[in-house]
C-alpha cells in the first residue's frame, strides 16, 4: 500500500478522532455540571448502589427467608436511586453525561480500530512469507462435530474446507485429538481445528510442537480464543480463509503443570461450579444453588496458597484467574478480552470479599469505574506463578472443569505459536480498541487527528 493510500484510508479516522476529543471535553463538562448541581442526589445514588450491593450478596449467598428479604430489599434500591435522580432533576444532566460518554466511546473506538486497520495493512504488504514448506502444500483442519451445538453440519465445513484445498479430518466419538492432530501434522503445511478453546488449545499445542501455522476456525459456544485473536465469530466459514493467507502473527501459549491453556485458568468459585454434572445443561439453576455453599456464612474458605504482587504469602481467594497475558477486566461477571497476545507476561488477578459490607464497597466502586481500587482486588503479572494447597485443586481450564493435584505450577511461552488470521481482518480484540478516558487514549486519539503515523500495538508481525 502506497503512503497516499495509507493516509486515505486513516482519513475516516481522523474525522472520528476529533469527534471523539470534542465528546470527552463534553464528557468533562457535563460531568462537572452534573457534580455541582446534584451533589445530594448523586450521595443518594451512591447509598442505593451500596445498599444494593449488599442485598445482592445476602441474595447470592442466603437461602429461604433471608435471601427472599434481601431481593426485596435489592429491588427497593434501585427504585429509590431512581426516584432520587427523578425527584431532585438530575436526568437531564446524567442523560446529557450519558450522551457524552457514548459519542465518545462510539467515535474513539472507530477512530483506533480504522488507525489500526490501516497500520495492520500497511505491515502485510511488506510481510511476505518466510516459512519453509514441506513441499506438499497440505492443509488440514481438524474439526469437532459436536462443538457450538453442531456448528461444523450447520455451516457446511467439510464441503466448504474440500472447496478451497483443505483436507477435513472429523473427530470420532472414540478418536484421541491430540493423536489425530500429530498424525495430521506429519504431513501437513499448516493446520487447523474447528471447535471450542479446549480443542483449540490441544491442536495449538501440537501446532507448536511441529513447528506449523495454526489457523483457528470459531466453530465452539463461547469462542473467546478466536475473540481476542480479532476473528469475526459470526463468519465461521470466512476464518477457513486464513489457511491461505502467507502472513503470520506469533503469539504466547500457556502452561499449568503439563496441561496447555490458550486463554486461561480459574480456581475457586467459577472453578468449582463448572465440576458439577449439571451445569453444562443448567448453567443459571447450578449457579445458584451452589453460590450459597460456596459464599455462605457457612462455606469453608478455598485453601488456595500464593504470592501476591508484593512477594506476600496469600492462604485464599474466592477468585483466582491466571491467563495467557492480561484480560481487561472491567465489570465482575464478565471475562473480558485481551489487548494482545505477545506480550510474554502471565495475567493474574485474585479476589476476596468478604461479607456484604465489602460487596456493597466493590459495587460502587464498579459504578465509578474503579473496580481496582477494591481492597480485596489484587492484578499484576508474571512470567512464572504457582499455587498451593492441601488437597486437589478444582480448576477451571479454557472454561473446561479439571481436578489437578498441587502445586499448579503456571508459565508461559512466548512467540510459541505462528497463527494465521483471514487476510482481510487486523487480528484486533475488543480490548485492543477500547477507548478509555485516560491520558494514554487521548494522546493516541490526539495524535490520529493529528494525521501523524506512528507503529500500533495491534499491527502483525510476519
Amino acid at each position: 500500500m502506497s503512503a497516499g493510500e495509507n493516509n486515505a484510508a486513516r482519513r475516516p479516522g481522523r474525522l472520528t478522532a476529533c469527534v471523539a476529543l470534542v465528546a470527552a471535553a463534553a464528557v468533562l463538562v457535563t460531568l462537572v455540571l452534573l457534580i455541582i448541581r446534584n451533589v445530594t442526589a448523586l450521595f443518594l445514588v451512591l447509598v442505593a448502589l451500596a445498599v444494593f450491593g449488599a442485598a445482592g450478596w445476602i441474595a447470592l449467598t442466603r437461602r429461604g427467608a433471608l435471601k427472599v428479604i434481601a431481593v426485596v430489599v435489592l429491588l427497593a434500591a434501585l427504585a429509590g436511586g431512581a426516584v432520587a435522580l427523578i425527584t431532585m432533576g438530575a436526568i437531564d444532566e446524567l442523560v446529557a453525561f450519558c450522551l457524552a460518554i457514548a459519542v465518545f466511546s462510539l467515535a474513539a473506538r472507530h477512530a483506533l480500530q480504522s488507525d489500526a486497520e490501516a497500520v495492520a495493512n500497511a505491515g502485510r504488504q511488506e510481510a511476505p512469507a518466510t516459512r519453509p514448506q514441506r513441499g506438499s502444500g497440505k492443509a488440514v483442519l481438524l474439526m469437532n462435530p459436536k462443538s457450538g451445538g453442531g456448528k461444523v453440519e450447520k455451516f457446511n465445513l467439510v464441503e466448504e474446507a474440500r472447496s478451497r484445498g483443505i483436507e477435513p479430518l472429523l473427530l470420532g466419538p472414540s478418536d484421541d485429538l491430540r493423536a489425530l492432530a500429530h498424525q495430521a501434522a506429519a504431513s501437513a503445511d499448516v493446520i487447523g481445528m474447528a471447535g471450542g478453546d479446549g480443542s483449540q488449545a490441544l491442536v495449538a499445542q501440537v501446532a507448536m510442537e511441529h513447528g506449523l501455522p495454526y489457523v483457528c476456525v470459531p466453530a465452539g459456544t463461547r469462542n473467546h480464543l478466536a475473540l481476542d485473536l480479532g476473528l469475526d465469530r459470526d463468519d465461521v466459514v470466512g476464518s477457513l480463509d486464513a489457511f491461505a493467507n502467507p502472513v503470520e502473527r506469533r503469539i504466547d501459549l500457556a502452561f499449568v503443570n503439563d496441561r496447555i491453556f490458550v486463554n486461561n485458568v480459574s480456581l475457586g468459585i467459577y472453578a468449582e461450579i463448572v465440576q458439577s454434572d449439571a451445569y453444562r445443561d443448567a448453567k443459571l439453576e447450578t449457579v445458584q444453588n451452589m453460590l450459597p455453599e460456596l459464599l455462605g456464612p457457612r462455606a469453608t474458605p478455598f485453601d488456595l496458597r500464593f504470592q501476591g504482587p508484593d512477594g506476600g504469602e496469600q492462604r485464599s481467594a474466592q477468585l483466582l484467574l491466571v491467563s495467557n497475558n492480561r484480560y481487561v477486566l472491567d465489570r465482575l461477571g464478565a471475562i473480558g478480552s485481551r489487548p494482545r497476545m505477545d506480550e510474554g507476561m502471565l495475567g493474574i488477578v485474585a479476589v476476596q470479599i468478604d461479607d456484604a459490607a465489602a460487596a456493597a464497597r466493590l459495587l460502587s466502586l464498579q459504578a465509578l469505574g474503579q473496580l481496582h481500587r477494591f481492597e480485596g482486588w489484587l492484578e499484576w503479572e508474571a512470567t512464572e506463578f504457582e499455587v498451593g494447597s492441601g488437597s486437589p485443586v478444582a480448576t477451571g481450564i479454557d472454561g473446561e472443569g479439571i481436578m489437578l493435584e498441587p502445586a499448579l505450577r503456571f508459565r508461559i511461552v512466548p512467540a510459541a505459536l505462528g497463527v494465521r488470521l483471514p487476510p482481510d481482518l487486523p487480528g484486533l480484540s475488543p480490548a485492543a480498541v477500547r477507548p478509555g478516558l485516560t491520558s494514554s487514549s487521548l494522546r493516541q486519539l490526539w495524535r490520529i487527528a493529528a494525521g501523524r503515523t506512528e507503529p500500533q500495538s495491534g499491527e502483525l508481525r510476519s
